[in-house]
């Protein structure tokens, strides 16, 4: 067989090898499941919901869904400035700090309109509803801390 001919063999079989260990990898270690997801499983499919709470449920995700992309792009945004701040400066300096503070405000605001919602949501539960939800919440802040 010619070189390049070998060498393209070889490189696709690694390319390939490489697909598979991923793939493996995934199956054999998957990763926790996202703190969102949980909750939302929790919600849709374990509180038996009525019509009435599906639906306002609906138009507080809808709501929710285009304020945190907002407050996403936001923080994308701060976090371009913090580059750009750390490109020019090349070390800790106001701008670096200045940008790194305007990410903690995004940050932050994305976190204190995540809780704004998860309460609103709160709200159209009933007691036994509200208390499975309360729980799947603590667990989903404390995954991480145990």
């Amino acid at each position: 067989m010619k070189p390049l001919r070998w060498t393209i063999v070889i490189a696709l079989v690694a390319f390939l090898a490489g697909i598979a260990g991923v793939f493996l990898g995934h199956a054999l270690f998957p990763g926790p499941p996202a703190q969102g997801i949980e909750l939302h499983e929790v919600l849709h499919h374990q509180l038996k919901l009525d019509a009435a709470q599906e639906a306002r449920l609906d138009v507080l995700e809808q709501r929710f869904a285009i304020r945190r992309r907002a407050l996403e792009l936001e923080l994308r945004a701060a976090n371009a400035r913090l580059a750009g701040a750390i490109q020019a400066e090349h070390g800790n300096g106001p701008q670096v700090a200045a940008a790194v503070d305007a990410s903690h405000v995004a940050m932050g605001e994305l976190q204190k309109e995540t809780l704004a919602h998860i309460f609103a949501m709160r709200q159209i539960l009933r007691p036994d509803q509200a208390a499975k939800f309360d729980q799947a919440v603590v667990k989903a802040l404390t995954v991480d801390a145990r």
